[in-house]
């Protein structure tokens, strides 16, 4: 009786001696859970990515609030010049028309909508680099570290390439469509366009344009997004320079100047951002290739 008694207190001290081991342990697993459990945390930018649906819409709409307070707020500060802004719209089409001729407005609401309609225009405009700063704020919790390294980069450069699209269709490309659609007018025919229809034509016009700039920002995601690679670029970029002629000849105004100022600023940005993704991404050689180079 006496061995066991002492059997049994040996194995009690020999498990209370363990315990602070097991511990330790759980503490050291505990530990290194929650490091790498803080390295991935590291890696999300917000645990607002953790979100349920209700309040990502939450989050979504208190983004667009401040989007249409901002746009109000610089089109309010520009309403009383709406006239002036149309003013220089319009000077590229005025310096086209001949001596007798000058724009009409066939409705009576077009004297006053058209101003408005330019005026909401110009300030989404202006508005544009603060429109998408909200949203990548909304979009960036979703996003890792290595990920925001190279969205900013490409929401930066999308805000310069829209402006710089619309700068080239309002200096270059619509002074040269007006004069060629003016220059073809019948002797017969005085030439008068409607306030509203020429805006029509302009807005439209500079988004195409200021969407169009934006092929090299697409063309760098299709190719990091691994959707396309350089390689299959490069094998159809004959294929692509056909489609920038087709897709110019749908969306430009029936004229042949027009097409042509689009078209081949789309193959030139196309290979813009081909030369980019050649500097930025170093793909690595098919198995194939290496196994050829091997033997």
């Amino acid at each position: 009786m006496q061995l066991l008694k002492r059997k049994k207190s040996r194995q009690e001290k020999l498990a209370i001696s363990d315990t602070p081991a097991l511990d330790s342990i759980d503490q050291g697993d505990e530990a290194t859970t929650d490091s790498t459990q803080n390295e991935s945390s590291d890696d999300v930018l917000s645990p607002l990515a953790d979100m349920p649906i209700t309040e990502h819409l939450i989050e979504l709409r208190r983004h667009l609030i401040k989007i249409c307070v901002a746009v109000l707020i610089i089109f309010l500060g520009l309403v009383g010049y709406s006239r002036e802004l149309y003013n220089l719209l319009s000077d590229p089409l005025v310096a086209q028309l001949p001596a007798n001729s000058t724009m009409i407005a066939t409705d009576i609401t077009s004297n006053f909508m058209a101003p408005i309609r330019l005026t909401v225009f110009v300030a989404a405009f202006l508005a544009m680099p603060y429109i998408l700063y909200q949203i990548w704020s909304f979009v960036a919790p979703g996003l890792y570290k290595k990920e925001k390294k190279i969205a900013i980069p490409v929401l930066l450069s999308s805000i310069f390439l829209f402006y710089a699209g619309v700068a080239f269709s309002y200096f270059i490309v619509l002074k040269g469509v007006l004069k060629f659609f003016i220059m073809f007018a019948p002797q017969n025919v005085l030439p008068m366009t409607d306030i509203d229809s020429y805006l029509s034509f302009a807005l439209k016009l500079f988004m195409v344009f200021g969407l169009t700039f934006e092929i090299p920002v697409v063309t760098l995601l299709l190719i990091l997004a691994g959707i396309v690679s350089i390689q299959s670029l490069e094998e159809k970029r004959r294929y692509i320079i056909v489609g920038c002629f087709a897709v110019a000849a749908v969306v430009t105004p029936p004229d042949g100047v027009s097409m042509l100022m689009l078209a081949i600023p789309m193959w030139l940005l196309f290979e813009l951002g081909l030369f980019l993704a050649k500097i930025l991404i170093k793909e690595e050689p098919s198995p194939t290739l290496i196994s050829t180079d091997k033997e």
